[in-house]
């Protein structure tokens, strides 16, 4: 490779890798932050029925992947070959579905059975009635967070990554700012936690239906009419199914770990699990920028068919993902205890628990991360099979070893992810071998 060439890489690889850093700062912060407010304003349990309530969440992640992901791509599809029309019908009929289910989840788990749906998740009766709260409303906003996630989608395929990220930063920033006004002022508890989000996702609805006041923006336009409605709908599903079944994973392992920590370790237990999945937000905040650039960097070299490139591309990617890692591993290691008591902790039960857990996530966060870098390496390979077995595994793999080790070996239930990992880094080599793959460049 060209001298040239290589220091155009490497300029490349960091002005893609802190755009989207900055953007996963945004979605990082608003979940940590809010956290951390939750913990010093409210109390522990406040943390842990936060975290009580991410199944939800992700599921209604779930949802948009199912159905704006995959318009999403039929959109884009249309627009490169001109055809306005088939992506003004994708574009009406994804959008009604998302607000019609959004709809559905907000009557029937916001309003109909809030309380069955809290305890579904939650049967401890001392952190239920905030979760019951967060999640009310967390369950009535529900057509904002779909709303909000599936326009994103649209305005960045129609050409404004922009105004996608300011309206991302923007949406985070007013939720941590009435995070306190709800809170604190209106002394709604934990219930304004939730009701910040929500508003926090409207004011993005709001900035990126801007989109549509220029002139030159108006190739996205709802149109109504139902003609091949089911075949339409049934494509953007079909579409978008392989994303949504991987997310579908990661809610049953939100689910079950919730539901066997706190069984495990009771109210002590899950508030360590919540810091545990702070921490995680901090490594993803590396990893996404990471996972971004090169599949945004490296497509390019590989759709230019530079094998040199793809490689110096993922050199530097680990090598990123390997120093920040390590800093954050440190960090975790030397103030084990600091981290809790960002999060408002002070019972002396908890700060012990923690000291011991954050370190072993901290260990068992460096194998996950490394195995998930792989997973975008496969894809660029074109090793769809690999990056498929990899997307279900990191999920899956986890439940049946925490479950076994609850029942086996409780006092060390937090090792379950790390095992999970290393085994799941066996799998991938055995198979790798197994298959004789080679990371090279198809001709």
């Amino acid at each position: 490779m060209k001298l040239q060439e290589q220091d155009n890489i490497n300029a490349q690889f960091y002005r893609y890798l802190w755009a989207y850093i900055l953007v996963a700062l945004s979605g990082c912060l608003g979940t940590v932050v809010d956290g951390i407010i939750v913990g010093n304003l409210i109390s522990e349990d406040g943390v842990s029925a936060i975290n009580l309530s991410t199944p939800i969440t992700q599921f209604i992640f779930t949802l948009h992947l199912l159905i704006n992901a995959g318009a999403g791509m039929l959109v884009a599809y249309a627009l490169g070959q001109k055809k306005t029309d088939d992506a003004r019908r994708f574009f009406t009929r994804s959008l009604s579905l998302t607000v019609g289910l959004g709809l559905v989840l907000s009557i029937v788990g916001g309003m109909i059975f809030p309380q069955q749906t809290a305890r579904m998740l939650c049967d401890n009766e001392q952190i239920l009635p905030l979760a019951r709260n967060y999640m009310q409303v967390l369950l009535i906003g529900c057509p904002a967070f779909i709303l909000m996630w599936g326009l994103s989608t649209m305005v960045g395929v129609d050409g404004s990554p922009r105004l996608v990220s300011m309206a991302v930063i923007v949406d985070n920033a007013v939720n941590l700012f009435l995070d306190i006004i709800f809170i604190q002022w209106f002394g709604w508890g934990i219930t304004g936690s939730s009701a910040a989000t929500v508003v926090g996702h409207l004011v993005g609805i709001a900035i990126l239906l801007s989109h549509w006041r220029k002139p030159e923006n108006r190739r996205l336009v709802p149109v109504l009419s139902t003609d091949g409605l089911a075949a339409t709908w049934k494509r953007i599903i079909s579409q978008g199914a392989p994303l949504a079944v991987a997310s579908i994973c990661l809610t049953l392992l939100l689910f079950s770990a919730n539901r066997i920590v706190l069984s495990t370790t009771g109210r002590t237990g899950i508030f360590v699990f919540a810091l545990c999945m702070n921490l995680l937000q901090v490594y993803n905040l590396f990893l996404s920028g990471t996972c971004q650039t090169l599949q945004s960097l490296g497509a390019i070299q590989v759709g230019k068919g530079d094998n040199q490139g793809v490689r110096t591309v993922i050199k530097k990617g680990f090598r990123f993902i390997s120093v920040a890692m390590a800093v954050t591993c440190l960090l975790v290691w030397v103030y084990p205890q600091g981290i809790a008591r960002l999060f408002g902790c002070d019972e002396p039960e908890m700060l012990v628990q923690s000291n011991q857990a954050l370190r072993v996530f901290a260990l068992s966060f460096i194998p996950f991360c490394y195995i998930y870098v792989l997973m975008i390496v496969y894809k660029l390979y074109s090793h769809h099979h690999m990056a498929l077995f990899i997307s279900f595994a990191l999920s899956l793999t986890v439940i049946p070893v925490l479950w076994l080790m609850a029942r086996i070996l409780p006092d060390y239930l937090w090792h379950s992810y790390l095992i999970a990992y290393l085994i799941e880094a066996i799998a991938i080599y055995v198979m790798h071998k197994s298959l004789h793959l080679r990371f090279e460049l198809k001709q």
